[in-house]
């Protein structure tokens, strides 16, 4: 591929900021909700705005993006919704991943671009399931792609909740044929699975990389789609969750199964190697931690 593809990635990248735009809002919202039950005598929360910025190794920009996290909130108790769109040379690391990605002439043109949105969601409540979305397109003069996904993450599962999240994405994906949805989740199962604990991080979600038919169009609308699909699929499960009591016994589940988390993050995360290989703000590519976790 020799096309720049100048339009299409400015559209991609856009489209990252709007779906941003409307979690955010979204968030926040749920916030003013809550004026009853646990943490209704906290300030509603809102998300702090951070300009993050990337350099190349002589100086020179290579992008950045807006790191958005609430913390302390009546219902979130960490929440990071990012976007960055970053460029540059891939270093010989970097290069090589790609060459075996299958990505050919790396060596002799290494540049590249990427865009995206990355959200992860830590909650007050261990009833209302923590949550990860990411969708994603990453361009070389060589060849370009779409990624991404969501997946909830429950400490106390709720078979009804899980129910509603996998129907809603299903429901989203319809459009683009009827065996993408069953293959995208079986995706997620494999890609979210943590080989030294055997066993899941979550319940599951869908998940999809190097997604190139040769359709840009096509690809896009499908990672639209997979974006448009994550509110109708967790906002639900918070308003149904968030004014449950609980108790210590709760508390101490949600700590360890965010412990989890943390491992699968820092050992497995393609996003997270990506992010600290490229030399994205650091900061910005650990947001998705836990403020706190526990391991026992």
């Amino acid at each position: 591929m020799t096309q720049a593809l100048d339009q299409e990635r400015a559209t991609a990248a856009a489209w990252f900021r709007t779906l941003r735009d409307e979690i955010v809002a979204s968030f926040e919202s749920l916030e003013d909700r809550q004026t009853a039950g646990p943490n209704a005598n906290l300030p509603a929360g809102r998300f702090e705005v951070t300009p993050t910025q990337r350099s190349a190794e002589d100086g020179s920009d290579a992008g950045g993006g807006l790191m958005s996290v609430m913390r302390g909130g009546r219902v979130f108790e960490k929440v990071g919704v990012n976007i960055s769109t970053v460029y540059g040379d891939l270093g010989p690391a970097a290069q090589k991943a790609m060459a075996a990605r299958g990505v050919p002439g790396m060596e002799s043109d290494p540049r590249f671009w990427a865009s995206g949105i990355s959200l992860v969601a830590h909650m007050q409540n261990p009833h209302a399931p923590a949550v990860h979305m990411n969708t994603r397109m990453f361009w070389t003069p060589h060849a370009w792609w779409f990624g991404g996904g969501s997946d909830l993450n429950p400490c106390i599962e709720y078979a009804e909740d899980t129910a509603h999240f996998h129907a809603t994405q299903a429901k989203h994906l319809a459009p683009h044929g009827d065996d993408l949805y069953p293959k995208l989740k079986a995706w997620a199962d494999e890609y979210f699975y943590i080989p030294h604990r055997n066993r899941a991080r979550g319940v599951g979600g869908i998940f999809m990389d190097d997604r190139n038919t040769g359709d840009w169009a096509a690809d896009f609308a499908l990672t639209q789609d997979i974006g448009r699909a994550f509110l109708p699929a967790y906002v639900p499960l918070v308003d149904a969750r968030r004014d449950t009591l609980w108790s210590e016994s709760d508390k101490e589940t949600q700590l360890i199964h965010r412990g989890l988390y943390a491992e699968y993050n820092l050992v497995y995360d393609r996003g997270t190697k990506f992010g600290l290989a490229t030399g994205h703000d650091a900061n910005a590519v650990l947001m998705s931690l836990p403020p706190m976790a526990k391991w026992i």
